[in-house]
């Protein structure tokens, strides 16, 4: 049997490294804040609110919500985020998304200061991921994957990734922060030829594609570390990720369950970018580093 990458350990570790830092913000004068904007009554977005407020407030991070009728206008949007830039008291920002297709999401997502952006949404934090720059932050759940590998001691250092999918959010985000950690990355995606023989050479495959237990035990081998990003339902409507859990678990060496894997690690790495950016506010504040 696979040994499990459970999500669960990791954000214990990370709460118990959090609490501390926010305990030392707080002897500063500095209650870590997070901001929550939301459009609408989304059912996925208010579920995943309930669960950012619920880990924020066992660590000790304060929400600050911003809600907006679904049909608010572009300007209406711009204006919240602008004053969360400005606001000092708040230190991170999560935007739930997709916003509604009459607006121009990747403006708004630039409207946001990297300083800010606990989620790796604008460009200016993206590309600090490409450049090795110190602004901002990546996207929180190509975070998680990293988070996830260095808990259990995954060896990435000279190792061959193979990531499935070249989204903004996982993909390209992940392969480049694996990248920095010297590994030897391979990006695959739907046009990719001979990709069973691909994702078998690899020592760790990330699979980032949103679609519903895509990969079954032909693509994998003994030996290997599987993350499983996906978020699906089946047609029965149970929770699933992009890779078949039942096939593949007996063949490969680790492997991340969904539910309970990378997805549980994801909000508190948004919680960990948050207390970080509150420490950064503070030291620009006091002139210390």
């Amino acid at each position: 049997m696979a040994e499990l990458l459970k999500g669960k350990p990791v954000v214990d570790r990370m709460a118990e490294d959090m609490r501390g830092r926010i305990a030392a913000l707080e002897e500063q004068g500095v209650k870590p804040t997070l901001a929550l904007v939301r459009l609408g009554q989304r059912p996925d977005d208010l579920s995943y609110e309930r669960t950012a407020v619920k880990r924020a407030a066992g660590l000790g991070i304060h929400t600050k919500p911003y809600v907006l009728d679904e049909f608010a206008p572009e300007a209406a949007l711009k204006a919240t985020l602008q004053s969360i830039n400005y606001d000092k008291t708040v230190h991170g920002c999560l935007m739930f998304r997709p916003l509604p297709t009459f607006m121009d999401e990747k403006a708004m997502c630039n409207t946001l200061t990297a300083a800010k952006d606990v989620d790796g949404i604008s460009l200016a934090s993206l590309a600090a991921v490409f450049t090795d720059a110190p602004d901002g932050f990546p996207p929180c759940t190509a975070a998680a994957c990293v988070a996830i590998l260095e808990h259990y001691k995954v060896p990435i250092v000279g190792k061959h990734v193979v990531v499935i999918g070249r989204s903004l959010v996982v993909g390209k985000p992940v392969s480049m922060m694996l990248l920095r950690r010297n590994a030897s990355v391979t990006i695959c995606h739907s046009k990719t030829e001979n990709l069973a023989d691909i994702m078998r050479s690899a020592d760790v495959v990330i699979c980032a594609t949103g679609r519903a237990r895509t990969f079954g035990a032909q693509f994998f081998g003994p030996g290997q570390t599987v993350l499983d990003v996906g978020i699906n339902f089946d047609t029965q409507g149970n929770l699933c990720g992009d890779v078949d859990f039942a096939e593949v678990e007996p063949v490969v060496a680790a492997i991340t369950p969904v539910p309970g894997g990378i997805g549980t690690v994801t909000t508190s790495v948004t919680m960990a970018h948050t207390v970080a950016a509150a420490e950064a506010a503070l030291a620009a504040r006091t002139g210390r580093r």
